[in-house]
């Protein structure tokens, strides 16, 4: 099992906004990528098990996350 996790700004909330195909139900968000990384890492595991997707014990995943950023920046 592959794990894909779609990140996208969310410039009216200033947040980014985390979401798969993969896990049912996961749709986080945090003001950084940092800390949105760090909630989808705490929260797969429990929204597999809830799925009744639950791995084996000391099982590893691969998760690709995906984000994509866009700024403007300036030329002085």
């Amino acid at each position: 099992m592959k794990i894909t996790v779609m990140a996208v700004w969310d410039d009216e909330a200033k947040v980014w906004v985390a979401t798969s195909d993969d896990v049912p139900g996961l749709v986080v968000e945090g003001p950084t990528v940092e800390l949105l990384r760090q909630k989808v890492l705490a929260l797969i595991p429990e929204l597999l098990e809830l799925n009744g997707m639950a791995q084996p014990h000391g099982a590893d995943l691969p998760l690709h996350l995906h984000y994509e950023e866009q700024r403007t920046v300036h030329i002085a």
